[in-house]
């Protein structure tokens, strides 16, 4: 009788983490790869750039992404192509400024994995948001291959791993 009550509360643990799982929402936050000198407020990405975009999306091959975000600008969107076309997404463009799309992006994949490509000053901000505290300051021009990944069960509630490709 003990062994079936164990076994049965074994069964009842793992639904219940699996659930738990399920509201969970995680956040992959990059900064954009390197940018190209070209003299414009728009610039593309230089070579060490695209293979920086070809690393994620190798990097995140494995990985179930439902969406991926980026602001309108050419370097950032261009970090996420590869992955986007790996994926078979599109890439939805969003506005840095404000709080609101971190609410509507987490509305939106509760319980999913979600891309979101920035920039130096956009991300960590994204990150401290999703956190409920400032743990990171803007990144300076020359850190491009930083990753966030942040996990939350909803707005200020979360944990962070950071990691470098």
């Amino acid at each position: 009788m003990k062994r079936i009550l164990f076994i049965a509360f074994l069964l009842c643990s793992f639904a219940a983490t699996s659930i738990a799982q399920d509201e969970f929402t995680t956040f992959i936050l990059i900064r954009h790869a390197e940018k190209a000198d070209d003299g414009t407020n728009n610039p593309g990405l230089t070579t060490e750039g695209t293979e920086r975009a070809d690393r994620l999306s190798a990097l995140l091959t494995d990985t179930d992404v439902a969406a991926i975000y980026s602001t309108p600008f050419k370097r950032t969107m261009s970090t996420v192509t590869p992955l986007a076309s790996a994926k078979g997404l599109d890439i939805q463009e969003y506005n840095p400024r404000g709080q609101e799309f971190i609410k509507t992006m987490l509305k939106d994949n509760a319980g999913k994995t979600i891309v979101v490509s920035g920039h130096s000053n956009t991300t960590p901000v994204v990150a401290n948001i999703l956190l409920g505290n400032k743990q990171f300051e803007n990144l300076t021009e020359d850190e491009y291959g930083k990753i966030f990944i942040v996990t939350v069960s909803s707005l200020g509630v979360g944990t962070v791993t950071l990691m470098s490709y």
